[in-house]
């Protein structure tokens, strides 16, 4: 299954809430149905987009956790409502 990405967001780095904010004003400038695609190293992210996407209406289309370089990033793919 492929999925067409309209914007990627790079977090790396970042520990919560940053990587919600980041994504949160990223949606805010897409249309409707656009996928936003996160990228994060903070293991918290897995649970927090599970209930930002609960609490905006936002679909969270797939989460992915893959190690990079020794370290373990975590994949989010939102789907603007």
């Amino acid at each position: 299954m492929s999925i067409a990405i309209a914007k990627e967001l790079d977090t790396r780095g970042l520990t919560c809430p940053l990587p919600i904010l980041k994504a949160k004003k990223a949606l805010a400038d897409m249309q409707s149905g656009d996928v936003l695609k996160v990228v994060a190293t903070d293991p918290g992210s897995v649970r927090d987009f599970q209930a930002f996407a609960r609490q905006t209406g936002n679909e969270l289309v797939d989460q992915q956790a893959d190690e990079v370089d020794g370290r373990e990033e975590f994949i989010h793919l939102l789907r603007r409502r």
